[in-house]
């Protein structure tokens, strides 16, 4: 079973047992993390089972995962220049990020629901009309 997750501004694809690294999160090494804005989740081994889609959330769905601890990405050097102009800026940044282990992949059944195969909404939507 995978999901794919949103924080910080980026959507991560994760699964059990998987290491990522995300923007800086508030909480201390060993804390465990809850993330709810779940966009996708699809189940079952080797890739097969159903695919729940949200509306842009999934309700219901969550991932747990330890923080294993916190640290600064590679430096990136920004340098701008305008020639002849004596026109010289350099600066330097460092991203600080959480580095985060899912343990688990939850979604409650009872709020969600399977998005519907395209033969199925192309019936319903038959019957509608």
């Amino acid at each position: 079973m995978y999901a794919v997750i949103e924080t910080g501004g980026k959507q991560y694809r994760v699964a059990v047992g998987d290491r990522l690294r995300v923007e800086s999160l508030p909480a201390a090494q060993g804390d465990s993390v809850k993330l709810d804005k779940v966009l996708l989740m699809a189940g079952g081994g080797g890739g097969e089972g159903e695919v729940l889609v949200g509306t842009p959330h999934l309700p219901g769905g969550s991932v747990t995962a330890t923080v294993v601890g916190h640290g600064r990405g590679d430096k990136i050097h920004v340098f701008k220049m305008r020639r002849r102009k004596n026109y010289r800026r350099s600066q330097g940044h460092r991203q600080a990020y959480t580095e985060l282990r899912v343990t688990a992949i939850h979604r409650d059944d009872a709020k969600s629901k399977p998005s519907p195969t395209p033969a199925a909404a192309e019936a319903e939507a038959g019957a509608e009309q």
